[in-house]
């Protein structure tokens, strides 16, 4: 197949779910499929960034655009302009006349077999109708999580915004996700959402991999008092959930076990998570880091306590894959077929989920029961090959079956 792949941004670094999950995707499907990757790329992008896309498509093409900001006069400005829009901000945001041109003169030049619109984001520049077969790769149900925020926030102000993104995206995600010939989703639980709540005829799941031969355990020190969690910090259920866990859930174990420290390893924390961290030596907030393995490899427990989110948490597996014992939300391992009590431990509730933890740092033979089922899980059922394959097939079904009759 000749796929021409869409996307927001360019793939390195390689630092966050959405990313590792398209990049080791890409590189396997490379394997025996001509990959054209075109995605928006900021002015001034490190080159390197773009020298590595070899890594994953035969032919890059890139659309120069300004983010937009994440704070500042400029940012408030944008929200306000979004105010009247039907469509919510976390689309309009990628709105642009350039992407929209760059992928009509694409499919005119060249020929190809597929279009993948990488996550629902691109959606708002692909032109309709289509003349070939397209597909949606869905690695969230967007508007859960919008609906996460609203139900998990205090402020009203704020409370009033989520509600209105919520059903914006609702309605937008509805009706996107009927422009594409089929949609693959990343769980069977997202799957089921969008057939039944959005009547979504040809919605697929496909589930996450992970490289096992990378992520492994390296045998060093562990700090026995050490809980770990690791995710992009400038994505808002990542933000929330650290902050969770340290005003609800840490002093509950502390009571238990004193010397308990609580470190968050991901790029761009918030600056309420970093003043936190100046003030108490139990929280340790990294940042950016090269190579997240060490963090994880010291840590006696890895602990995902998201309330909000979607998709499949590629960072479950990556601490399994390294024989770590996890204590999760069941909203953070929502879509995963795992048990509570045999791959991890599920907890809903601070108590509840500090006793998990507790019961982790204690009970050296249940951490390491845990670890080595995590590990052996991994091994045997989510390797990138196999997870790649049965994506390649519904793409080989899509174009089989040919484009759907759009109206523009």
């Amino acid at each position: 197949m000749r796929i021409l792949w869409l996307k927001n941004e360019l793939l390195h670094p390689v630092d966050k779910g959405g990313k590792i999950r398209t990049y080791n995707m890409l590189k396997h499907l490379g394997q025996d499929h001509q990959i054209t990757y075109l995605a928006l790329a900021p002015r001034g992008v490190d080159p390197a960034c773009i020298a590595s896309a070899e890594e994953y498509c035969d032919r890059l093409v890139t659309v120069e655009w300004e983010p937009a900001g994440r704070s500042g006069p400029g940012f408030y400005f944008d929200l306000a302009r979004n105010l009247g829009s039907p469509i919510p901000y976390a689309i309009h945001k990628y709105r642009t006349d350039r992407m929209r041109g760059a992928i009509r003169t694409e499919l005119a030049r060249s020929r190809h077999d597929l279009l993948v619109c990488d996550f629902l984001t691109p959606s708002i520049n692909v032109p309709r109708p289509l003349s070939i077969p397209s597909l949606l790769f869905q690695h969230n149900v967007e508007s859960s999580i919008w609906r996460r925020h609203y139900e998990n926030e205090n402020s009203r102000l704020r409370k009033a915004y989520f509600y209105t993104q919520w059903r914006r995206m609702t309605a937008y995600e509805g009706t996107a996700i009927h422009w594409f010939d089929s949609v693959v989703a990343v769980s069977s639980t997202d799957r089921d959402f969008m057939r039944k709540e959005y009547g979504g005829a040809r919605v697929y799941d496909v589930a996450t991999g992970v490289d096992a031969d990378y992520f492994k355990p390296a045998g060093g020190a562990i700090d026995p008092f050490g809980v770990v969690f690791c995710g992009s910090m400038d994505w808002m259920p990542n933000d929330d959930a650290a902050f969770y866990f340290f005003k609800s859930i840490l002093p509950k174990i502390e009571e238990e076990i004193p010397d308990i420290t609580f470190t968050v390893v991901g790029r761009n924390p918030s600056s309420r998570l970093r003043a936190l961290a100046r003030t108490n030596s139990r929280l340790i907030v990294t940042g950016a880091v090269d190579d997240v393995r060490p963090y994880v490899d010291r840590g006696a427990c890895y602990v995902v306590p998201l309330r909000v989110g979607g998709g499949t948490r590629l960072k479950i597996f990556e601490a399994m894959a390294m024989g770590k014992p996890v204590v999760s939300t069941s909203l953070g391992a929502e879509g995963l077929p795992l048990a509570s009590g045999e791959d991890l431990l599920l907890a809903d509730d601070p108590v509840s989920f500090a006793r998990a933890v507790v019961r982790i740092l204690s009970e050296r033979s249940l951490a390491e029961r845990l670890g080595a089922t995590a590990r052996a899980r991994v091994n045997d059922r989510f390797g990138w090959d196999s997870v790649t394959a049965e994506f390649a097939e519904i793409c080989e079904r899509t174009v089989f079956d040919g484009p759907k009759s759009q109206a523009a």
